[in-house]
């Protein structure tokens, strides 16, 4: 293995025992709920999931073959996040559950997702939003080395800017997780008026961001010049005459 794929892999690891923590599968039930009803009215025929391949979510979706892919034990394809063994133009959908922040090569995985995706194929993204309390929590967190406050949150607009570069335009998105970071459910509970309220008092400090784009592919046409060979046809080449010398 060489040092690139060593960084690489150990960068794109995620924690499956921290979402099963009570934290963790409060993430998890608030993304079910978003992927199961946007994932339901997306239609082709290939579908895959690169990361967290121990939640299916992509149950709800119909295309014929869904798998997931990533470099952990539980995926069908065992492969590196921002090195996809898929011929180009391929998949219809990629969903990436918490796959940017947690590895070296953000810009790179996103190049190979365009790649393998057909023309108007759909990526649907969710991260960790650095600009909420999850993000404070990070900063000031006592084990800032522990998962998820490890990883690189990547800020909605910078995501965005890099999804736009790629020819990809956005479609949907959503916030979530207004509540603080607390690691029990009963301090959670009594901060729920937060998610009440959270996407009509401060919609852009959701502890979780969901985006939703597809694909573009500017093909150049060629401009055929207009010959109007009816009238051509009847133009008639004539001699110049030359005048004569007095």
């Amino acid at each position: 293995m060489t040092e690139h794929t060593a960084n690489s892999a150990q960068a794109s690891l995620t924690d499956p025992c921290w979402f099963a923590t009570s934290l963790g599968q409060y993430i998890i039930s608030n993304e079910f709920e978003y992927f199961d009803q946007l994932v339901a009215n997306i239609f082709g025929y290939n579908a895959m999931q690169l990361g967290l391949p121990h939640y299916d979510f992509l149950r709800a979706n119909r295309m014929p073959l869904r798998f997931s892919a990533g470099y952990e034990n539980a995926a069908a394809l065992r492969t590196q996040a921002d090195l996809l063994p898929i011929s180009s133009e391929s998949i219809d959908l990629v969903i990436m559950p918490h796959v940017l922040e947690f590895n070296a090569n953000p810009h790179q995985i996103l190049r190979e997702v365009y790649r393998i995706l057909i023309p108007e194929g759909h990526i649907v993204i969710s991260g960790f939003n650095p600009f909420s309390l999850w993000g404070l929590h990070r900063h000031f967190a006592s084990g800032r080395g522990e998962f998820p406050w490890n990883g690189h949150f990547i800020a909605l607009s910078r995501l965005k800017d890099w999804l736009k570069l790629l020819n990809f335009e956005m479609k949907g998105g959503k916030l979530c997780c207004y509540a603080p970071p607390f690691s029990k459910e009963n301090w959670r509970k009594r901060f729920k008026f937060m998610e009440d309220a959270g996407d009509r008092w401060w919609p852009i400090s959701g502890g979780i961001y969901f985006l939703h784009a597809v694909k573009h592919k500017h093909c150049m046409h060629l401009i055929k010049p207009s010959w109007k060979t009816s009238l051509a046809g009847k133009r008639k080449i004539v001699a110049a005459t030359q005048r004569s010398k007095r």
